[in-house]
């Protein structure tokens, strides 16, 4: 066994959050160190280049729902360049009655779109005036129905769920899941009144007028964001390969032990951050009290399967859109699809197509069971009507599974920030990261990473 490593900071996990809080550290001269399980950085997040298509392997897209978003490219400008999707990307489809309809985004097409009954559309007239929420635990269902009517559910909100979350809106809490929705209606009364007013606020400040909600990406893909990030970092910034790695708290700091390639390290750190799923973090932190434990092992997630289908030529409807949805209502195989050739420049060959179709999810669980074979036979059913596809012969067909892809903010959420909150305060210098808390989004990791980073910083 080698002399054990003094550094600063450790960080457990080389994705987006670990490497973007590496980055800020580094910038103001941290001794960082990140201790990565993969011989990667970044990851879910793959960009994969295969005969004329670019695709990825992970999250697809994000959105510029912060300024740190905007601001992180910008610190990396030269090494990385930001993508903003084409303006098609605004159109969202929603499958009903075996025929997409565009998800309206104005007055009009609210009023004339066929995916809302005329009772929620007048019901939607009257939302500004209608009695804030009392029960802060009120899941996501419920609140939708109760300020915007069933088919507003059933053809926006569950579909939408579907997409981000792969989950239930009978499930996730708003206050956990949806901050900034719970808090349009805690803090205004209004969706609407919420909404109005917030867009007043973004006008007179430059800084938040950042955030422009925009589909973005790294041009070539999101794996040129992770070489960038990696590259600012430094090399001698990480432990790649690490192995049966653990955290032991000692009188002021901590003790990492990990294994890389048979090989024995102890690292000390005054303060650590982990970015780890549940599932590896109790293997992680092994001097948790059960009491400590049992709010991670009640975190739900949702398993996914991710079809990567590419064509040389397409030859089915026009894919001028971000993507179509399915509501849970439709009673079909799929969650939905991205047109992602669509709104990225370079994603397919000329004249062709690549989509990103996802299954499975909290609500069909069996799914992910499935083996190849059967998911394209029900993938091949659905897309043939739903594109407009003569046979389902594609150029590029692969399929990828992420058995813990997406945690679900649940009523159980409240007591894991709480016990986030106490081992913190427990344990001086060890800090909860990831998408256990804060967020599953991309900017949401983006933001936590950074305000970790600052907190360190001062």
């Amino acid at each position: 066994m080698n002399s054990p490593i003094e550094k600063d900071i450790v960080i457990i996990g080389a994705g987006l959050t670990g490497l973007t809080l590496a980055f800020y550290l580094k910038k103001q001269g941290k001794n960082v160190l990140i201790i990565e399980k993969s011989e990667k950085t970044g990851g879910v997040i793959q960009t994969i280049n295969e005969d004329g298509f670019v695709f990825e392997t992970g999250p697809n897209t994000g959105v510029v729902g912060n300024p740190e978003v905007a601001e992180l490219f910008e610190d990396l400008a030269g090494l990385c360049t930001f993508e903003a999707a084409d303006a098609g990307a605004k159109r969202r489809l929603i499958w009903k009655n075996g025929k997409w309809h565009a998800l309206p985004s104005g007055f009009v097409p609210a009023v004339t779109t066929p995916l809302f009954t005329l009772k929620d559309k007048l019901k939607v007239l009257g939302e500004p005036f209608r009695k804030r929420g009392e029960n802060p635990e009120e899941n996501l269902a419920d609140l939708v129905k109760r300020r915007l009517g069933q088919s507003f559910l059933n053809y926006a909100i569950d579909p939408f769920i579907s997409g981000i979350y792969a989950g239930d809106p009978s499930y996730l809490i708003p206050k956990y899941a949806l901050p900034k929705l719970y808090a349009l209606e805690q803090d205004y009364g209004s969706f609407i009144k919420g909404s109005i007013q917030k867009a007043k606020e973004k006008k007179n400040n430059p800084r938040l007028q950042k955030a422009t909600k925009e589909v973005f990406s790294a041009k070539g893909g999101l794996s040129n964001l992770i070489k960038a990030l990696t590259e600012k970092i430094g090399s001698d910034s990480f432990l790649m390969n690490a192995k049966n790695t653990t955290i032991h708290p000692e009188q002021e700091s901590f003790q990492i032990q990990t294994e890389i390639k048979g090989d024995q390290k102890i690292i000390l750190a005054k303060k650590v951050i982990t970015t780890a799923g549940t599932n590896e973090l109790l293997q992680l932190l092994p001097f948790l009290s059960e009491t400590e434990k049992q709010p991670f092992k009640e975190l739900k997630y949702a398993s996914v399967i991710q079809a990567i289908i590419g064509y040389h030529n397409w030859k089915g409807i026009n894919l001028n859109a971000f993507g179509g949805l399915v509501p849970t209502i439709e009673k079909r195989n799929i969650l939905g699809a991205l047109f992602t050739s669509s709104f990225f420049t370079g994603r397919a060959p000329k004249n062709g197509a690549l989509i990103s179709v996802f299954m499975g999810g909290t609500k069909r669980p069996e799914i992910y069971e499935m083996d190849d074979e059967d998911l394209e036979t029900l993938i091949s059913r659905d897309l043939r009507e739903m594109l407009g596809m003569p046979v389902f012969n594609p150029d590029l067909f692969e399929i990828y599974r992420y058995k813990f892809a997406i945690p679900q903010y649940g009523l159980s959420s409240a007591q894991r920030f709480e016990t986030i909150r106490q081992i913190r305060q427990k344990y001086n210098g060890l800090i909860l990261a990831g998408n256990i808390r804060d967020g599953i989004g991309m900017a949401d990791r983006i933001k936590q990473a950074r305000s970790i980073a600052e907190e360190l910083i001062n």
